[in-house]
């Protein structure tokens, strides 16, 4: 046998549509738990007593987390084989933890005995983002694993597009529960409204039941087999702040597309947080006409009671977040059953760049739109009177779900073919510092510069997240997408043995 037909019978074999769909099916509960976390954690976290300044400041937990897990998960995953596998034992168990936050989280209010609601319920953001983190690395690791180079594209398609159906689901769950089941969504000062409370019980259900689907029916292959590497050595005796020189070092020789994309993943990702943690108090304001002193906790305090007609606004603009969260989602979605064909005939690059500017201009077209004429609106799933701005903001959500989709896909399929194989999961674990450092840069300034440029206007902040956006689409241009580097070299190799 030559050494050409030696090296092509360790490369994976081709996987069916099913077994693609299997490995990914996980992701659809987990995000469907984001999802609910992303549409309703400001709401949640508003009612409990928090104000628009030190939202993003309670948000800082989720990429945090991220920060801080994805990495460890990463390295401890590759040096990991037992009776479940090597990704699914991480897997399974972020799944079962965020399920449990996402019980006792909106409970906050009637939990919290030694301390207050709020803080409980920042705790609670804590251990979901942490959980839902935990099963994410393993995830996008495991993709890498299973699915051949050829089948890449279509693997992160399939698994960008259960992404956005489980998005859908979660983020319309609370309207659904309130326009057809008949659950209040409206909640007193530091309590939470009960459509959000039932919505988080059948999404922690959702969630852990699909991890399951992925762990059982997914069987990884063994470390060095269909050209997985070996199991790496675990290190022994080694004190903590060798380790993590080791880890610096390893970052420092991470692939040259690694670094590039990672400015393109700092202006994605800075407006993506701005758009989770403000959008339900920006159209509030801007479409429902809701002053933001109804945001200030010290004066609902001071005046006691919320009127009913602002408690009966601001439930309908969160039902509505919502609804255009699962909107983006579905368009996402749509879009990435196309985007693997997209990609194919123009180009990653250009595929992505295009995407994200359609995100950018989406994000500044909210501005442009404003109308509180009440119109009545058919949602398939019931019918509902709401102001014609509210129907409008469909359209920019069509390209948001375009750079959604993008974002979730584009930058693992161009960063897979740059990695060595015997790291996949380490290196996906320091490539999510891409991810967290931005929300976290956005955390600490979205909410001073909300308070102090803008004056608690919402809606500005919003449209300072589609400048971002547009920034990453021009930096797409400076990456360079080479499937066949690979970066193994002797140094890189030692220190990732001895994390």
């Amino acid at each position: 046998m030559s050494n050409a037909q030696a090296n092509n019978s360790q490369h994976k074999p081709k996987l069916s549509f099913w077994q693609i769909w299997n490995v990914s099916f996980g992701f659809l509960g987990v995000q469907f738990g984001f999802a609910l976390q992303n549409a309703n954690a400001s709401r949640i976290l508003s009612n409990l007593g928090a104000d628009l300044e030190s939202l993003s400041l309670f948000w800082l937990v989720a990429p945090i987390m991220g920060l801080i897990i994805q990495p460890i998960v990463g390295s401890a995953s590759d040096r990991t084989w037992n009776r479940l596998g090597r990704r699914n034992p991480y897997i399974l168990a972020g799944g079962i933890a965020a399920a449990i936050g996402m019980l006792l989280m909106p409970n906050s209010a009637s939990l919290a005995s030694f301390i207050t609601p709020l803080l409980f319920g920042a705790m609670m953001l804590a251990i979901m983002d942490a959980s839902f983190n935990l099963a994410f690395q393993p995830f996008r690791a495991l993709v890498s694993d299973m699915v051949p180079a050829e089948q890449r594209n279509v693997g992160y398609s399939i698994q960008s597009f259960l992404i956005n159906i489980g998005a859908v689901l979660g983020s319309i769950l609370p309207f659904a529960l309130t326009n057809m089941v008949g659950l209040d969504n409206t909640a007193k000062a530091g309590e939470v409204a009960p459509s959000v409370i039932f919505a988080f019980y059948i999404g922690a259900s959702v969630m852990l039941g699909s991890v399951l689907w992925t762990v059982f029916k997914t069987k990884e292959y063994a470390p060095g087999e269909n050209g997985l590497a070996p199991l790496e050595e675990r290190s022994k005796d080694i004190p903590l702040s060798e380790k993590l020189n080791h880890f610096f070092a390893l970052m420092k020789t991470m692939p040259t597309t690694m670094k590039q994309l990672a400015l393109v993943q700092f202006f994605s990702w800075f407006a993506l947080f701005i758009m989770w943690v403000y959008t339900m108090p920006a159209i509030a304001q801007h479409i429902w006409g809701i002053d933001s002193k109804w945001f200030d906790p010290h004066y609902l305090e001071s005046i006691k009671t919320i009127p009913e007609n602002i408690a009966q606004a601001k439930g309908a603009a969160g039902d509505w977040v919502g609804i255009i969260f699962a909107a983006y989602s579905l368009f996402a979605a749509i879009y990435s059953i196309f985007i693997s064909k997209l990609t194919n005939k123009f180009g990653r690059k250009f595929i992505y760049s295009l995407s994200l500017l359609a995100g950018g201009l989406g994000f500044i077209s909210i501005m442009l739109i404003e109308n509180s004429q009440p119109v009545l609106v058919n949602l398939l799933i019931t019918k509902i009177t709401v102001p014609q701005g509210a129907v409008s903001l469909f359209i920019p959500m069509i390209g948001i779900g375009m750079a959604w989709a993008a974002i979730l896909a584009m930058p693992y399929a161009i960063l897979a073919g740059s990695l060595p194989v015997k790291q996949t999961g380490v290196y996906m674990g320091i490539f999510n510092f891409t991810i967290a450092a931005p929300q976290i840069v956005s955390g600490i300034f979205a909410g001073w510069i909300l308070s102090n440029v803008f004056e608690n206007n919402a809606i500005n902040i919003i449209m300072m997240a589609g400048i971002s956006m547009i920034l990453a689409a021009v930096s797409v241009f400076f990456v360079k997408d080479n499937s066949a580097q690979v970066v193994l070299n002797k140094s890189s190799s030692e220190t990732v043995k001895a994390l």
